[in-house]
């Protein structure tokens, strides 16, 4: 399987988008927030493109989340509840 179709991967950027649409961001607003084209927002979300976790706090700071508040509520994000996916 490949690591973007990971359900924990597809899980946050769920996360990310419900993040972005209760901020009332759109995606070309997002965009311009981190200098990117609208593309690039939409193919993220749609998951046709991967990102790592510099760019997972860019995201993060545009929408003014606090990246540790958000990831704490990621449940397989969690000390606790880790168990490597063999998928």
């Amino acid at each position: 399987m490949k690591s973007i179709h990971d359900p924990r991967y597809c899980e946050f950027i769920e996360r990310l988008i419900e993040a972005r649409l209760d901020q009332k961001i759109t995606q070309t607003q997002l965009a311009e927030l981190l200098g990117k084209p609208q593309s690039y927002v939409a193919k993220v979300e749609n998951l046709d493109r991967r990102i790592d976790v510099v760019e997972m706090r860019d995201w993060l700071v545009a929408m003014r989340l606090a990246p540790g508040n958000f990831m704490a509520q990621v449940p397989w994000w969690n000390f606790s509840n880790s168990k490597i996916s063999t998928e």
